[in-house]
This record gives C-alpha cells, sequence and structure tokens, in this order.
C-alpha cells in the first residue's frame, strides 16, 4: 500500500509540473511568428523540461496512470485514519525523490483528501407524526382494559398457597388475608400488607423477608377468590352473589353463570360513583360491557313498545283508529277493516304528515293494486287512508 500511495503522489507531482510546462508552451506560442511556430515552439518546449529523463518519467508515468487509479481504487472508502497515515509517511519519500517539496506536499493533501472517508454525522431521530402519536396513544388507551381482565389483584378473605422450593416440610401452604389485609406468613416476621398486591408482587416481597436461605424461592398462587364480588339480580335462574377471579370480566361471563330467563331484554349496571348502565341483551357488542367489583345487575325485560295507530274512513265497513304494526300494506289495512263498502270506487286517498306538519296526499287505483299492475303500498304509522266513493 504505501508504494501505491507513493506513485499516486509522484503522478501527481509530475502532472501538475507538466500543466505547468504545457501553460509556458501555449504563452511562447501566442508570443512567437506563425512562420517559426514549429522551430520555436520546439525550442520551447524543450528549454521548459529538464532534461529527458524528466521527460521519459513524465510519459511512463501518463501512461501508467489508469492502471494506477485502478489499483487504488478499492483504497477510496478507507477511515480517515488510514488516510492520516498514508500521508505522514508519503511525506519523506517524496521529499528524497528530490521533487520539490511544495509540490510533495500538494501531492499529499490531494492523497490525503481522496482517501479519507467523510465523517459520519449522528443520524436524528425521525420525529413522529401526529397521526402516528394518536395511534400510538389510542393503541396504549384500548389495551388498557385488556389488562384488567388478565390480573388479579388479592384482598380480604382469599387464601393464598405460598410455597417455599427450598423446604422440603409437610405444613399447610394455605394462608388466608386477614382484616386489613395482613398476611401471617411465619417466615416472613411480622404481618406483611398484600391487599392490592398481585401473587407476583406478593413472592418478591416474601423473598426479600425469608432470611433462612440465602437464596428462597417462593411460589405464590390463589387458591380460593373471595375478594371481588358482584351482585346479580332480576330475571336470571341463578340469582345471587358471583366472585370475580381478575379485577373486570365482560358481563357475558357473568350472564352465563346467572342464566338469564327468556323474557330478560336488557341489564342495568349500577356502580358506585357513576350512573347506571343500560344494556341490550340482543347486542352481542353491548354485552362485552366490562363489570368490576361491587357491581350490582339487575336484569329486566324490554320494555314494550309504545301503542301505534292509523286512520281509515270513507266507504269501508268499520272506519276508526286501528292498530299498526309493521309492515302494514294498504289492502291489509282494508281487509283488517272488513272491507270497503257497498258504494266504494277504485281511487283511494293516503295522506302522511311530513316534517314540516303538513299532510301529503297520495292517490291509488285500487283496482290496478288487486290485479298486480302496481306495487301494493306500505303503510306508516299515523296515517290517514279514505277510501273514495264510486263516481269520484
Amino acid at each position: 500500500m504505501k508504494r501505491i500511495y507513493l506513485v499516486i503522489a509522484l503522478a501527481l507531482a509530475i502532472a501538475t509540473q507538466t500543466a505547468t510546462v504545457l501553460a509556458q508552451t501555449n504563452d511562447a506560442h501566442s508570443a512567437s511568428p506563425p512562420a517559426a511556430n514549429g522551430n520555436g515552439g520546439a525550442t520551447a518546449n524543450q528549454a521548459a523540461k529538464p532534461d529527458k529523463t524528466e521527460a521519459a518519467k513524465t510519459e511512463k508515468t501518463e501512461s501508467e496512470k489508469p492502471d494506477e487509479a485502478h489499483k487504488t481504487q478499492p483504497a477510496a472508502p478507507a477511515p480517515a485514519a488510514l488516510s492520516t497515515t498514508a500521508a505522514v509517511t508519503i511525506a519523506p519519500s517524496t521529499s528524497s525523490s528530490g521533487i520539490d517539496q511544495s509540490a510533495a506536499d500538494a501531492s499529499v493533501k490531494t492523497a490525503t483528501t481522496v482517501l479519507g472517508a467523510p465523517p459520519v454525522m449522528p443520524t436524528a431521530p425521525k420525529p413522529q407524526s401526529p397521526a402516528a402519536a394518536t395511534t400510538n396513544s389510542s393503541t396504549t388507551a384500548s389495551a388498557a382494559p385488556l389488562v384488567l381482565t388478565n390480573i388479579y389483584r388479592v384482598g380480604v378473605g382469599d387464601v393464598l398457597d405460598i410455597r417455599l422450593l427450598n423446604a422440603n416440610t409437610s405444613e399447610s401452604t394455605l394462608f388466608t388475608i386477614l382484616e386489613g389485609g395482613l398476611l401471617e406468613y411465619p417466615l416472613a416476621g411480622d404481618p406483611l400488607p398484600v391487599t392490592g398486591l398481585t401473587v407476583e408482587e406478593i413472592s418478591a416481597r416474601l423473598q426479600s423477608r425469608v432470611k433462612i436461605y440465602d437464596k428462597p424461592q417462593v411460589v405464590v398462587s390463589v387458591r380460593d377468590y373471595a375478594s371481588h364480588n358482584v351482585i346479580v339480580t332480576g330475571l336470571v335462574q341463578e340469582p345471587g352473589t358471583k366472585i370475580l377471579r381478575r379485577e373486570a370480566v365482560p358481563l357475558y361471563v357473568l350472564l352465563a353463570q346467572a342464566q338469564p330467563r327468556p323474557e330478560a331484554g336488557r341489564a342495568t349496571i349500577m356502580r358506585t360513583g357513576s350512573q347506571g348502565i343500560t344494556v341490550d341483551l340482543n347486542d352481542t357488542t353491548a354485552t362485552a360491557q366490562l363489570v368490576y367489583p361491587g357491581d350490582v345487575i339487575t336484569l329486566t325485560a324490554t320494555p314494550a313498545p309504545a301503542p301505534q295507530y292509523y286512520f281509515i274512513g270513507g266507504q269501508i265497513v268499520s272506519p276508526g283508529q286501528k292498530d299498526f304494526h309493521a309492515g302494514l300494506t294498504l289492502t291489509q289495512a282494508i281487509l283488517a277493516c272488513g272491507g270497503v263498502g257497498r258504494f266504494a270506487g277504485s281511487k283511494v286517498k293516503v295522506s302522511r304528515q311530513g316534517p314540516d306538519g303538513r299532510l301529503v296526499t297520495t292517490e291509488y287505483n285500487l283496482k290496478q293494486i288487486e290485479s298486480g299492475k302496481i306495487p301494493d303500498p306500505l303503510l306508516q304509522p299515523g296515517d290517514r287512508v279514505e277510501i273514495g266513493r264510486s263516481g269520484w
């Protein structure tokens, strides 16, 4: 590699010197008469060149430049530290070969510039777009309820199964959380407050308390759940208190335990400090509503819809206010009133109240409806139907 760098420096220095000679030759050509251009130019070129040996070196170097450039091409991405070392090594070599020191310095600087890799700038973190930030925050918020359905924080009355893997003992490993949320574990010393902790957190605290072993291995699990309760009442087969084994469970889990009656249509969840939540039991998405300890759930029947009517008159056997049901057509409404009278014609007017309170009347031909030429129109609650007299 040092030889390659030396050749590059020599080539660059000679190229610089050759460029200077060519510039002086061009000046001499421009100053001499056109007739004497050939001889005079040759003389000037010979005077400008130091000697024949130097010219031979120049031609040889020029012919070898493509090969040398090809050889040095892989060295271009060398780090900056390598180029600095090359510059320090090349400087004394170029001065010993009799070349002008300033040219050598220039070649050294050029070699250093070519071989030196550009400094690596630290990449700044890309700014997060507001949309991405909103998506992340919404994802975190939606994941919060899922955590409550996966964890359980112990409370008063829960029975814990505590096993010390370092000891082989036949003693009972069941311990009940006492009033005040205290756990009395003999090897842990004083009673330990554990209310609101998970079994993993209790295990970590007991390991720090047990001193009879260098590295105690404590495993804690819940044997009996008792602290998280809800009450289910109303139209269910199994009313009463239900035990939760998580911090929150979907409503449909409790409904599977309580077994709603066929007439049950909705559930009302009463929660301390908040208004009641009404859930339609026929809506599978709504029944995924989370239930928390202390909630009271009441199942009731779906309220009967308010009665709806239509009004019919004219040439009809039984005019008046009639009960309406969804899907009622014009001919069905007429038949429900006993049919048309003896003097009824074929024209029927249906008046319907618009959004502005005004009646919009549509006229139908009863014979065309009965023959199937036009469709049988659907009625709406509150419609006024008038059967016309023959001769209208």
